[in-house]
């Protein structure tokens, strides 16, 4: 019997609560992202991180290796700040794991539903469909999405 080849596979993610030490680390994989890119990064601040993490919501942050492969931010208000995956860590997982977490933490809350808005025509907007947001409006080159969080 031939040996087959070993493939060694990546260590998972792990998932933790993200804090402000995070911002700067957070705020350049924001930044290296190649769709849903800022127009304009000076209109999203550090404070704007600081009072989503320590006021009006929750975010969490997904490493491997010592590093920052993704991270989501949400409100108690429902909306999905922010959910971004480092290129080149696409399609393993990383941007479920995060969004599980959230929609737990919304749901925990009460809520009804999430919402969250992306541009069209990129992998984050077919992600959000195939796990089961549905499309509530559009608005230029963006789309608003709604998931329904518990039964009304």
């Amino acid at each position: 019997m031939a040996d087959e080849p070993h493939q060694v596979s990546e260590p998972a993610a792990t998932l933790r609560q993200a804090v402000p030490a995070d911002w700067p680390a957070v705020m350049a994989l924001r930044l290296s992202v190649t769709e849903n890119r800022l127009s304009d990064p000076s209109k999203v601040t550090q404070a704007m991180y600081d009072a989503y993490v320590t006021t009006t919501g929750r975010g969490w942050v997904a490493e491997s290796g010592g590093r920052i492969d993704g991270f989501c931010i949400a409100g108690r208000d429902g909306l999905v700040w922010a959910l971004f995956v480092r290129p080149g860590c696409e399609g393993r997982g990383v941007g479920r794991l995060l969004m599980d977490e959230c929609i737990a933490w919304l749901a925990s809350l009460g809520l009804a539903e999430a919402q969250l808005e992306t541009d069209l025509g990129t992998r984050a907007e077919r992600f959000y469909r195939r796990f089961g947001w549905f499309e509530a409006g559009r608005r230029g080159r963006e789309v608003t999405f709604r998931l329904p969080l518990r039964a009304a």
